[in-house]
């Protein structure tokens, strides 16, 4: 990769990211990076990730109706791709960046003035996330234009500046836990997969609940679907009544979150909340948030078909049997792990943990 355009004389950068939410904070760092280089920073992003982008001040964000370009008529989509070129087309970049690899995406930087575009390419290892990494380093790698060699430190999440006031007040000497059961969906697709069930969540809430924590569950509008099956518990039921500003700052103001990989477990990694992340189709170690009291549950152990994900597809799988094995008792233990070391102010490093192998051995 032709490196010159990266040192020191890029002004102004385009990013073109609509969302997701997940995809959208690991990409964060690597902005940071080139504000703190100087460079004027414009996000291209969705109605949904907007207000998660209106919390840093350095980000210009032009907020593109993203429903409209990918799921609407071809006249909606015509006429929000003008509207977007209109607000950008009489910009001149130094960069722009599309972080997809779809080739329709093309499309949407024909008529924006850079000195230099780049997209995402499945064939150019310059611009693939290559699997097995973290998505916020390489997301770094290609926005910062570093020669792919070794770099020994990873970026950590840019915590977010500008927060309202926690939307719930804590009761004095109580542990709070944040819930996300569901989550892992977005327009484009539901990736249920990739949720450890909502059976589960109920009896960690139980149990949460005997010791006295309180336990508050979360989620976006589209998430109410798992409340349902938390009826009876004396639970906080904050899912779709919350700002993603207002999510933060409850998570802030918060003990542990327990969550699957899905955009609530991303969030939590620009707060000081602890995390306790469950992983089975994907790999956490591109999706863990690089920074303290984090730990992911990473089940399937001796499955040949873990992880699945191919960074479009999972496998056929009915069952779900990954992120089955983790049991709701191994959550237990690292939640009060991870609750332990927050009350010791002994800070505990980023960690994967997996079950006993269903493998056997032979002898």
């Amino acid at each position: 990769m032709d490196t010159k355009i990266w040192q020191g004389t890029i002004r102004r950068v385009l990013i073109i990211k609509f969302g997701a939410i997940g995809d959208v904070v690991m990409a964060i760092p690597a902005a940071y990076a080139l504000h703190l280089a100087g460079a004027e920073v414009h996000w291209v992003g969705g109605a949904a990730v907007a207000p998660l982008l209106g919390c840093y001040p350095w980000i210009r964000t032009i907020v593109v109706d993203d429903r409209a370009i990918l799921k609407g008529s071809a006249t909606e989509r015509v006429r929000g791709l003008l509207g977007l070129w209109r607000t950008v087309g009489w910009t001149k970049y130094d960069l722009c960046v599309t972080l997809y690899y779809d080739a329709r995406y093309r499309i949407v930087m024909l008529p924006i003035r850079a000195r230099r575009k780049v997209i995402l390419s499945q064939t150019d290892r310059a611009r693939m996330l290559l699997p097995g990494r973290h998505h916020t380093d390489e997301y770094a790698r290609i926005l910062l234009g570093w020669q792919d060699g070794e770099r020994p430190v990873g970026l950590t999440p840019v915590r977010a500046e500008r927060l309202p006031v926690s939307p719930l007040v804590r009761t004095e000497g109580k542990a709070r836990v944040v819930l996300a059961p569901a989550g892992a969906k977005n327009m484009m697709r539901d990736d249920a997969l990739r949720r450890w069930p909502v059976e589960n969540y109920v009896a960690l809430a139980s149990f949460l609940l005997e010791r006295g924590v309180e336990v508050i569950l979360a989620g976006g509008p589209g998430d109410m679907w798992a409340v349902a099956a938390f009826a009876g518990l004396a639970v906080t039921d904050m899912t779709g009544k919350l700002t993603l500003p207002e999510m933060l700052a409850l998570l802030e103001d918060s003990d542990v979150i327990v969550t699957h990989d899905t955009g609530p477990l991303h969030m939590a990694g620009i707060t000081g909340v602890g995390i306790v992340s469950i992983f089975g189709p994907t790999d956490p170690r591109g999706r863990l948030p690089q920074r303290a009291d984090t730990v992911a549950l990473w089940g399937g152990e001796g499955f040949a078909c873990r992880p699945c994900y191919d960074g479009r597809d999972y496998a056929p799988c009915l069952h779900n049997g990954c992120v089955r094995q983790v049991s709701v008792e191994m959550v237990i233990r690292e939640v009060e792990a991870v609750m332990e070391q927050r009350r010791s102010e002994r800070p505990m490093p980023p960690r994967v943990v997996t079950p006993m192998s269903t493998v056997v051995a032979k002898l």
